[in-house]
């Protein structure tokens, strides 16, 4: 469908702040504490969080700023953790 393509790239044009996906691939050498970040900052159950950490790559953030998911991944990070943050289409 063409049409919707180039709905698409107009959206992506004209909005600033295109929603984006917190992606998790690793959760590092200390998946504790990835745990415990996931709990605070998702309000997911513990038990959620750490079946998360178990299937990776996992989605842990949808439809968030950008402000919101350039924190989160930076937060990932510190912690041992390897995340991105995708923009949505």
């Amino acid at each position: 469908m063409e049409g919707s393509d180039t709905v698409s790239e107009s959206f992506l044009l004209v909005c600033d702040d295109v929603p984006r996906t917190v992606v998790l691939t690793d959760s590092g050498p200390r998946a504790i504490e990835i745990v415990k970040l996931l709990r605070r900052r998702t309000g997911l159950s513990l038990w959620h969080c750490k079946s998360l950490i178990s299937e990776l790559p996992a989605t842990i953030l949808k439809n968030v700023p950008e402000e919101v998911a350039t924190a989160m991944v930076a937060e990932l990070h510190a912690a041992g953790a390897t995340a991105h943050a995708e923009a949505n289409q």
